[in-house]
């Protein structure tokens, strides 16, 4: 069981599904091109060539895009620009059948994100709401100020940049989400900010 767990794993962390669809392209267009029917042999392309060269170039590919997820799009892309010569070079691409796997596979490759990377991008839009929120009490509080005419509240929080030595207080667009920017800039072009 400990083995299963494993091999799950192992294929959670790379494009497992669309490099085993690139090397079963490679192997269907292959045997697309081994077809015997009585004493007529098909095979199409420069002498039969290119109906054996581009079946291993897929094959190659798939197993390159699951051992190597970090040049996943590099791959993809070649799998994709071979699958459409591949109508050319190889029986209509393994009597399109081959084309159609190949071109997903690839799809499926380049498209793949990391499950760490999906992780950093729910956290990220997870700290964009905390702006959002930030920026809203900012100009809530700069609102108050103005109702009351008092002198504008510095409700800015201070942001200190690890190794920076010292930070003059102010918002710096280095330190600032964007969100949050945007939030100010709003807030600046309001018609209340006028009054």
């Amino acid at each position: 069981m400990s083995k299963l767990h494993a091999f799950g794993a192992w294929r959670r962390d790379r494009p497992f599904v669309g490099a085993l669809l690139i090397a079963i392209a490679g192997v269907e267009m292959f045997f697309s091109t081994q077809l015997d029917i009585g004493k007529l042999h098909i095979q199409l392309g420069v002498e039969g060539f290119q109906a054996t060269i581009i079946p291993i170039g897929f094959v190659l590919l798939g197993v390159l895009i699951a051992l190597m997820p970090q040049h996943r799009i590099f791959y993809g892309v070649i799998a994709l620009a071979l699958s459409l010569y591949s109508i050319i070079g190889v029986n209509l691409g393994g009597f399109i059948i081959g084309m159609l796997l190949s071109a997903v596979g690839g799809i499926l490759a380049v498209s793949w994100a990391p499950p760490a990377a999906a992780g950093a991008a729910a956290g990220a839009g997870e700290s964009s709401s905390e702006a959002v929120q930030d920026a809203a009490a900012l100009e809530d509080a700069r609102a108050g100020a103005r109702a009351t005419d008092a002198e504008p509240v510095d409700a800015e929080p201070v942001l200190v940049s690890v190794g920076a030595g010292s930070h003059d207080g102010e918002l710096h667009a280095e330190f600032a989400p964007y969100s949050t920017l945007v939030a100010i800039s709003g807030a600046a072009r309001s018609p209340h900010a006028a009054a």
